[in-house]
């Protein structure tokens, strides 16, 4: 009897893993490798104009419903994991996985207010957060001033 929960536990937890987590990894890698891994993102044909709104771009479909919140002031200067000063008035994001200079559109799903942000960080360390916006990006698409965090879909910008 104990041989076969033991089996029986074995196969479920190679179950598990092999849907969530290696996913996740084969995802992360082929980012890594500068590919774009066209079986884990939905696809999607933009512009980006000279004034900076979108056009002729590809946008691939990160996450939905992730939740972002901003920096603090007291970063305000200071270096971030990049080596960039960070800036509170531009448009950078901290991401745990993708690679610095990766660029990402970050729409709040609530109003459909949207920015492009580059990631010059780490972070968020926060369980449950997804990504940090600077200040200025955040207030650009929250809703209400005073939240702290909103709901998002963020996006892959690729060239």
């Amino acid at each position: 009897m104990k041989h076969k929960t033991t089996k029986l536990l074995l196969i479920i937890i190679a179950v598990i893993f092999s849907t969530g987590f290696s996913f996740k990894a084969r995802h992360f890698n082929q980012l890594q490798q500068g590919r774009t891994p066209q079986d884990t993102f939905k696809n999607k044909m933009v512009t980006v104009d000279s004034l900076g709104n979108l056009k002729n771009v590809k946008l691939l479909v990160y996450r939905k419903k992730a939740h972002a919140s901003y920096y603090a002031d007291k970063f305000n200067g200071r270096r971030t994991s990049s080596g960039e000063k960070f800036d509170n008035n531009k448009y950078t994001a901290a991401h745990r996985k993708f690679p610095f200079g990766t660029k990402l559109k970050v729409t709040n799903e609530t109003n459909g207010k949207w920015v492009i942000v580059k990631v010059t960080d780490r972070g968020p360390f926060i369980k449950g957060r997804e990504i940090d916006l600077s200040k200025r990006a955040f207030m650009d698409i929250a809703s209400h001033k005073g939240n702290g965090a909103v709901i998002v879909t963020i996006e892959l910008v690729v060239d």
